[in-house]
């Protein structure tokens, strides 16, 4: 219900679709918490965590789908779904072929879902529904899992209002910086929500494209960058105290990545077309940041650089943001993490004897956090393989399979082939969608969290 007022400024045909629905969703979830309240069972233990914030997603996005329905406006269940699963997976993958036909409440629904999925669903509850009652460490851990979660507050709730106010305070900024280079306040704040939560989603049939202006792409760049970052840094950053970014080897692998990133796009791809050095900087910047953020905006068709920039971009779906931000993909800091054990194992090769850890912020990390990334990282190829495989039997060609798996599991939204930036998902077959769908899910919670409840032992006492 949340579009209401933009339906009815612009005087769109969705006022009573938002309002039926959303009442509805709000009575049925009533309902739910009147008959579960005097459960006799207070604790929540880790299974029980996992449980309730993946079905949380899947029952989030069945409903979430329904005002698309309803309306008509995405006539097909299967395809209502796959794009509200996008949106609170954050992903920005779409099924829409005229995004701007879209009634500006369904637009406005669709944004806000993203901007809901970028902190969690289950975070937001927990800031904002204290009378959830119920103690939330083990939902927070499966909601935000990540190697070094540094807790800013010992309280999971006051921790959860700490980072949505950041969230809020960064949406407002870029809202209001966006309107000072042009836009209006209902694209302004569209795509500020789309741009803090890194999904991607866009008012315009052209994404980000659409807004030709310098400045505009620069704000753009900004606050995808802001949003890759780890939100505790935010908080110091507020507080005036920027000594943990300098001690932040997370971050400053983040800023050397993307840096090394843009110069090889910029000098590879500049010979190929007739941009001068400023714009040639801009849009590789943009396109690089845009991907590893996982955000998925485009200012331009990178399909038509050259080979080698496509190439680089399709590796670029496999490397993400910094931990705790509200990007998806495999992370920095587990490459980070793969790439110091890895030269550190050359070293032990040498001296047998000697005791090498592998050290983050000057601090020794557990073997066993080395055994999880390296699990992580076998289990997040090996699904990306045989997603692709299966999609491949499905009829998708080999770039557009691989392309779909890497970008959906990796929940960036653009990928390449017939998925590529300039193209959308609506003509692929309804399986391949629910496939797809899946993958969403998977990769927005980092794997573990879903694939545990598939487990045999998961299910014993």
């Amino acid at each position: 219900m949340s579009g209401i007022p933009f339906s009815i400024y612009y005087q769109d045909n969705d006022i009573f679709v938002l309002l039926v629905t959303g009442t509805s969703t709000s009575l049925i979830g009533t309902l739910l918490w009147f008959l579960t309240r005097k459960t006799e069972r207070s604790d929540i233990g880790k299974r029980e965590g996992y449980l309730i914030v993946t079905l949380g997603w899947v029952v989030m996005s069945l409903f979430g789908a329904v005002p698309f329905v309803v309306h008509g406006a995405i006539p097909s269940y299967v395809d209502a779904f796959f794009e509200i699963m996008s949106g609170f997976t954050t992903t920005g993958a779409s099924i829409l072929d005229d995004i701007e036909a879209l009634p500006h409440g369904l637009l406005f629904w669709r944004s806000i879902s993203q901007w809901i999925g970028g902190m969690g669903i289950i975070v937001l509850s927990l800031a904002i529904l204290p009378l959830l009652g119920i103690g939330g460490m083990q939902l927070f851990s499966a909601e935000v899992p990540g190697i070094t979660k540094d807790k800013f507050h010992p309280r999971v709730k006051e921790t959860a209002k700490r980072l949505w106010g950041i969230y809020v305070i960064l949406t407002f900024a870029e809202t209001i910086l966006l309107m000072f280079g042009g836009l209006n306040l209902f694209d302004a704040i569209n795509h500020s929500f789309t741009t803090m939560a890194t999904g991607g989603f866009s008012t315009k049939n052209q994404s980000t494209a659409y807004f030709t202006s310098t400045y505009v792409q620069y704000v753009f760049i900004v606050f995808m960058f802001f949003a890759g970052m780890n939100f505790t840094l935010h908080y110091f950053a507020l507080h005036l105290k920027f000594e943990p970014f300098k001690q932040n080897t997370e971050f400053k692998f983040y800023v050397l990545f993307l840096s090394l990133a843009t110069l090889v796009i910029m000098f590879i791809h500049r010979p190929h077309h007739t941009f001068h050095f400023e714009e040639s900087f801009r849009q590789s910047l943009f396109h690089v940041v845009s991907l590893v953020t996982t955000t998925g905006y485009v200012s331009s068709d990178y399909e038509n650089w050259a080979p080698f920039s496509r190439m680089f971009f399709f590796m670029l779906l496999f490397i993400g943001g910094c931990a705790g931000s509200t990007c998806g993909s495999i992370k920095i800091i587990r490459h980070y993490l793969m790439f110091k054990n890895g030269f550190l194992e050359l070293k032990r090769l040498v001296h047998p004897r000697a005791i090498i850890p592998v050290r983050i912020n000057n601090k020794a990390i557990a073997p066993d956090i080395i055994s999880n990334v390296q699990a992580f990282f076998i289990l997040y190829i090996l699904i990306f393989v045989m997603s692709s495989i299966i999609l491949s039997l499905a009829g998708l060609d080999f770039l557009s399979a691989i392309g779909a798996s890497a970008t959906c599991l990796g929940n960036v939204g653009p990928g390449i082939g017939t998925v590529g930036p300039v193209a959308n998902f609506s003509h692929l077959p309804d399986l391949v969608k629910i496939i797809l769908s899946f993958l969403m899910l998977v990769g927005r919670l980092e794997l573990f969290t879903v694939l545990v409840i598939f487990s045999p032992s998961f299910w014993k006492k």
